[in-house]
């Protein structure tokens, strides 16, 4: 079979926790004959979710890694990745949407666009990934697939027209009508898999006029020949369709479909919207910098003649070792070939090469361009570019935020030891969010992630597949320090002994800023700091800020100014110039009014409405404050900003005071004054941990 790359789909699946993700992913792979059988997220039956291939995601119902497969649709080729809706493995969508080029947001119809929904979308909009719409539960109480359009507008700010209407909603959910062709869809037998195409039901004609003619308006934006057309009354089929892809391409436009992957209804259509709407590798444009350059972007081709470009975007250490997934953007891959790894200046022959269906693998012995596949056995890291050919060029890196919660453990015995530090290498190498560090006044190893499950399944996961049990001390969270007002510095080392001395004088002045964590001026007039001494001063001010005197926290927003100084010809060195430059800091820093920040969190709970006074009540407790509430279909939302160091254990506490009928997802929003009361009491224990630690 030839390759065709136009017949390329690289697309991902992407929403809110619970939106059913995985069940379309699971419809998909049915309809494509990938599988034979349907299996469900949380199945009674034992087997699970294809996609959802690790046993504590099928315990516990959620997707925790991206997984990714290859499907064939009619004549096209779709590669396709199964992203987690949960905030805390934000990172597996990050990597994931740097390598896709197309994505379905799926939304449930009762829900409508929730808190994760505005930050996948922002994800989205970020690496330029153009969408279509997926309203998924049509078939639940309360399902309205035409309010969550209108919420794709005002909250996501999104171009979104309707492409079907759902015939029947709830549980009398029929099929959809397809606005385009003005044909009802009928899905029946066993699975649904056997379509029924009828006339449009007498009830709905007005209605699928009326946003048909929306429909075709909003395409006619993107195409003169079609906006002609339309006012003659002559517009074709294709026509619309050719419109609709190139709104959707430039992201200014977003096709709704609507079904039911649960009760098999819409997927389909859906595919067919795939393939219609969603670009192919040579309709995006992907670029590489070029390090022999400066760094200056060049623009890759999706062609197999050219050198090869790839990117990995993703490490697994499985059970056959490491697992490399790449995305080819330039050239072919194949088997036996030599590639350098830009980072490590080191090359490597592509040994196994490998196409991915969830945890199942087959091998392949040629990788075209826009295809995503996997390496065997190389040593590399999550972000790195393979190239061939001498090009000396490098992709540009994800998105990585940064973790915002600690804990820190230790092996329940000295036989696992070995095992612990064996998971948490081979962790950190997994996941860029997840790092881990061995604290050197307590001498405790501490594990940093994005939220309480991120660091709950790693420990789960040790125990599981390291067999190691491990003991977990009190969370910590990762407090800041920095200035209110501005406050000058002199200070003089000196420090005599045997021999040539210390000697450095640093006088200036510091104060806060906003927009960076630390910055340098050197206002150095007539020499009194040579300049060999310049960059000593700038890296005592940096270790200085690494921990501050009120809490030992890392001190951010500082602007540090160095305006005089002095030296001594013989004395003067590149540490003396660097103690003085600490001793600098922390005398300007006593006086510039320190105060310690924190992680505020943005909180979002939903649940139902006869317990949004116990919502509010868990949020007030929690210094927390309140920003909007919704209420819809006995639903309420409420979304507020509450410190992460009164989050701990919150997941127990809502349970049991909404009947285990809430749910509430948080990310991290900004760093924030922590109240005195607060600061007093961190302040203490910093202060008698310190005397516990000297003694």
């Amino acid at each position: 079979m030839d390759y065709d790359i136009s017949k390329v789909r690289n697309i991902g699946i992407s929403a809110h926790i619970d939106s059913g993700k995985t069940t379309l992913s699971e419809r998909i792979l049915f309809y494509c004959d990938k599988i034979h059988q349907i299996h469900e997220v949380r199945g009674k039956d034992g087997v699970g979710a294809v996609m959802d291939s690790m046993e504590l995601e099928r315990e516990r119902g959620i997707t925790i890694q991206s997984a990714a497969t290859q499907v064939h649709w009619k004549d096209y080729t779709i590669n396709l990745i199964d992203t987690p809706g949960h905030v805390d493995f934000t990172i597996e969508v990050e990597r994931s949407l740097r390598v896709l080029d197309g994505a379905i947001l799926v939304l449930c119809a009762v829900a409508g666009v929730q808190s994760q929904s505005i930050t996948v979308d922002r994800q989205l909009k970020r690496y330029h990934v153009p969408r279509i719409a997926f309203v998924n539960k049509c078939d639940r109480q309360g399902a309205n697939p035409l309010r969550v359009r209108m919420q794709l507008r005002e909250k996501l700010g999104l171009n979104a027209y309707m492409m079907e209407l759902p015939i029947g909603l709830e549980d009398k959910l029929e099929g959809v009508v397809d606005l385009i062709s003005r044909k009802a869809i009928y899905f029946e037998g066993h699975d649904g898999n056997e379509l029924r195409y009828a006339e449009i039901p007498a009830h709905m004609k007005d209605d699928v006029e009326k946003y048909r003619q929306e429909l075709i308006e909003a395409a006619a934006m993107f195409d003169d020949n079609l906006m002609e057309h339309v006012l003659e009354g002559t517009e074709t089929e294709e026509e619309i369709i050719k419109a609709i892809r190139a709104g959707t391409l430039s992201e200014q436009f977003v096709g709704v479909f609507c079904g039911s992957a649960h009760m098999n209804k819409g997927i389909q259509p859906l595919l067919d919207g795939v393939l219609r709407y969603l670009p192919c590798p040579t309709d995006v444009k992907n670029t590489a910098l070029d390090l022999d350059n400066n760094e200056a972007p060049i623009e890759l081709e999706s062609v197999a003649n050219k050198p090869t470009v790839a990117l990995a975007f993703k490490l697994d250490d499985g059970q056959y070792g490491q697992l490399t997934y790449v995305r080819v953007y330039q050239g072919r891959l194949s088997k036996g070939d030599e590639l350098y790894n830009i980072r490590s200046r080191k090359r490597f022959k592509v040994g196994r090469l490998v196409r991915m269906n969830a945890s199942a693998m087959e091998d392949i012995n040629v990788a075209e361009p826009g295809d995503i596949v996997a390496l065997f056995g190389i040593d590399c890291a999550s972000g790195d570019t393979f190239t061939s050919g001498g090009l000396n060029v490098s992709m540009a890196s994800m998105f990585v935020p940064a973790p915002v919660i600690s804990l820190s453990i230790k092996p329940k015995d000295k036989n696992t030891a070995a095992q612990m530090s064996k998971a948490l290498n081979r962790f950190t190498k997994e996941d860029p969010t997840f790092q881990t560090y061995l604290d050197p006044e307590s001498n405790e190893t501490i594990i940093k992630g994005m939220g309480e499950l991120h660091l709950d399944v790693y420990i789960e996961r040790m125990r599981r597949e390291y067999k190691c049990e491990v003991e977990t001390g009190a969370p910590q969270v990762a407090y800041r320090e920095t200035i209110t007002q501005r406050a000058d510095f002199n200070y003089t080392h000196k420090k005599q002994t045997g021999g040539s001395g210390q000697y450095g004088r640093v006088a200036g002045f510091m104060e806060p800023i906003t927009e960076k964590d630390y910055e340098f001026v050197d206002s150095i007039k007539g020499g009194a700091i040579p300049n060999e001494y310049i960059p000593s001063c700038d890296k005592g001010f940096k270790k200085a800020m690494e921990n501050g005197s009120l809490i030992g926290a890392p001190v951010v927003n500082v602007r540090c100014t160095i305006n005089d100084g002095q030296y001594h010809p013989v004395d003067s060195s590149d540490i003396a110039f660097q103690t003085a430059a600490i001793g600098a800091f922390r005398d300007g820093y006593a006086k510039a009014k320190p105060v310690i920040l924190e992680p505020i969190m943005k909180v979002s709970i939903a649940g139902p409405t006869e317990f949004q006074g116990n919502m509010f009540g868990l949020i007030n407790q929690r210094r927390g404050v309140i920003v909007d509430s919704t209420d819809e279909n006995n639903t309420s939302t409420v979304n507020a900003e509450v410190p992460l160091s009164e989050m701990f254990g919150f997941s127990t506490i809502l349970r049991s005071s909404t009947q285990g009928k809430a749910e509430f997802t948080m990310e991290f929003l900004k760093y924030g004054k922590v109240p005195n009361n607060v600061s007093e009491e961190l302040q203490k224990k910093y202060q008698e941990e310190r005397k516990a630690a000297q003694k």
